[in-house]
This record gives C-alpha cells, sequence and structure tokens, in this order.
C-alpha cells in the first residue's frame, strides 16, 4: 500500500474516533442535564469529522486530478471512510437526542415550577 495512502487513512481514522469520543462525552454530559457541556463537546466533536471528511476529500479529488498517481485498492483506506461514514451518523443521531433531552428538561422544569405554585 502507498504510504501516503496509509497515512491518509490513519489521520481519518483518528479524527473519526476522537468525533466519536466527544459524542460519547456529549451523551454522557446529557445524563447529568448539563447541555453546556454537551453542546461544547458537539461543537469539538463537529470539528473532527470535518477534519476527517477534508482528508477523505483531499484524497479522493488528489487522486482524480491530471498528473498524479492513482492509488491501489485499500482494505485500510476503504475502513477509514467507513469509519468516518458511521460517525458522522452516529453525531446526527446525537444531535436529535440532545435536542429531544433538552426539550423534555424544559418541560420538566416547568411542570416542577408550576407545582411549586399549586403548593
Amino acid at each position: 500500500m502507498d504510504d501516503f495512502l496509509a497515512q491518509q487513512a490513519m489521520q481519518i481514522i483518528l479524527f473519526a474516533g476522537d468525533a466519536r469520543v466527544n459524542c460519547k462525552n456529549a451523551l454522557t454530559a446529557v445524563e447529568t442535564t448539563d447541555f453546556n457541556a454537551a453542546t461544547a463537546e458537539m461543537a469539538k466533536a463537529k470539528q473532527n469529522i470535518t477534519e476527517a471528511h477534508k482528508i477523505q476529500t483531499n484524497t479522493i479529488q488528489g487522486e482524480m486530478a491530471e498528473n498524479n498517481p492513482v492509488y491501489p485498492h485499500s482494505l485500510l483506506f476503504t475502513h477509514a471512510q467507513d469509519t468516518l461514514m458511521t460517525i458522522y451518523s452516529e453525531i446526527n443521531i446525537a444531535n436529535h437526542l440532545i435536542k429531544i433531552a433538552q426539550q423534555l428538561n424544559e418541560r420538566i422544569q416547568l411542570l416542577e415550577k408550576q407545582q411549586e405554585k399549586r403548593d
């Protein structure tokens, strides 16, 4: 396998993996209703997944440009792309779950305030 392609694949995997950790940290923060921490972690996840996507795009576009080498099929690069897309999906789902949790938390707080007024 080409060293350049292997390096690009590993960078994609590393950035995507960091995004997965950020996503997990965000969901853990939601468990304790720390929505500020969750938002910060999701921002980091977005940065990391964007970097991974840039590397993938640049690698593919580089191969498609004139006078550039055509890389042989790489199982590692395929794995990197799969990892990228899987974690991208996890981020999308986590964003929705966080919104749902925030809405539920707001409703609960409103109900608690209404109950306090009654007591």
